[in-house]
């Protein structure tokens, strides 16, 4: 189970990097700029977008306020998955 739930956090943190790259360039903004709107470190948005760290909530939403998006927008496309026992 523990394998499992591993690979399934790898896709959804794969998704939400994308999601968030998408965004900010769809945008126009640099990870820098984005950094800058939502009150975090340009290194923040880097390591989010390269999986090497996650977002907190407190972060999602300030990086979704940022972008002029809703949180769940950026988790959009993320499958439901039941999680066996």
């Amino acid at each position: 189970m523990v394998k499992k739930s591993v690979e399934k956090f790898g896709r959804f943190q794969t998704r939400l990097a994308g999601r968030l790259a998408e965004y900010r360039e769809d945008k126009g903004l640099s990870q820098a700029a984005l950094a800058k709107k939502a009150g975090v470190k340009q290194q923040y948005i880097s390591d989010i977008e390269r999986r090497k760290r996650n977002p907190t909530l407190r972060s999602l939403v300030a990086l979704a306020d940022a972008l002029d998006v809703q949180p769940r927008d950026l988790l959009a496309g993320i499958p439901r998955e039941k999680y066996e026992e």
